[in-house]
């Protein structure tokens, strides 16, 4: 899984907290956010890294919808927003029944485009990747978006601070993060496994298993159906069953992590100060 000859390289290192990496094959470069600093970033193998928006509204994760346009999860808004060719931000979700959203935390989109993102109260806790408030919604939701009407809809209700979140490569399982030990030492750090319905509904919600030490936060899925996940110590993988496989450590604390390159083969890794990457013996589960 792992390649012997193979090591991890620091591509960038001057973030306060890296998150959300997103693959853009075409572009051929690596984009995520920096929260504390209110940037993104970009990274390409010839130029090295950039700006890509310096006011980023604390955004937090990224995905690519089914036309390939940047879905992002912002923090400071309090919103997911879609980037469109032109550069324009068309908003997609910022409250649910009249309420504001917590802080939407990571979205995924399905093949049909239903867009689905978790919104817990990392923003809002304090001014350092927000914008300290206090919650309006009753608890911390899984949601999911319809592409064709706007409407939002809840999914899952009964987490504690829902955080990374992914499809399995088949999308008949949607995997969930709860990080609620962030800030409860009794609190779960686990992932959690959900049957996807026909009707895009949620079934189950078992504990595919936990990872510590600390929390998981982003995971993405091999096109062999094992788990790459964020840990306090580096990246853990489980197999689809949720049994352990291996680890890569690293000195710091992963938030995220996605498989790029032209072939998939490359783990990008966000990790606290640092964007890192390995290549590895599988490839990414395939994404636009």
């Amino acid at each position: 899984m792992t390649l012997p000859i193979a090591e991890v390289e620091v591509l960038f290192d001057g973030c306060r907290w890296a998150e959300g990496p997103v693959w853009f094959n075409d572009l051929g470069c690596l984009i995520w956010s920096d929260i504390p600093n209110n940037r993104m970033l970009r990274w390409t193998p010839d130029q090295g890294v950039g700006v890509f928006r310096a006011a980023s509204n604390f955004a937090n994760g990224n995905t690519r919808d089914r036309e390939g346009r940047l879905v992002t999860c912002e923090h400071g808004t309090r919103r997911v927003t879609r980037t469109e060719p032109d550069g324009k931000i068309t908003v997609i979700a910022d409250s649910y029944q009249g309420k504001r959203l917590n802080s939407p935390n990571d979205v995924v989109v399905k093949s049909d485009g239903t867009i689905w993102f978790t919104d817990p109260t990392y923003g809002i806790l304090s001014d350092y990747e927000g914008f300290k408030a206090e919650p309006e919604q009753e608890g911390c939701f899984v949601f999911r978006v319809d592409p064709a009407s706007g409407e939002i809809t809840v999914v899952a209700d009964d987490f504690v601070k829902p955080n990374g979140l992914a499809f399995s490569p088949d999308e008949t399982r949607l995997l969930v993060a709860d990080s609620g030990f962030s800030h409860d030492p009794d609190g779960p750090h686990h992932i959690r496994t959900f049957d996807v319905t026909d009707t895009n509904n949620l079934k189950g919600g078992a504990v595919f298993a936990e990872v510590s030490p600390g929390v998981p936060d982003g995971f993405r899925f091999d096109d062999q159906g094992n788990l790459w996940s964020s840990a306090q110590d580096g990246v853990r993988v489980f197999d689809p069953e949720g049994n352990p496989l291996g680890r890569i450590k690293l000195p710091q604390m992963v938030a995220n992590l996605t498989f790029g390159g032209p072939r998939r083969n490359r783990l990008f890794i966000a990790s606290t100060h640092t964007l890192c990457a390995v290549f590895v013996g599988v490839n990414g589960a395939q994404s636009p």
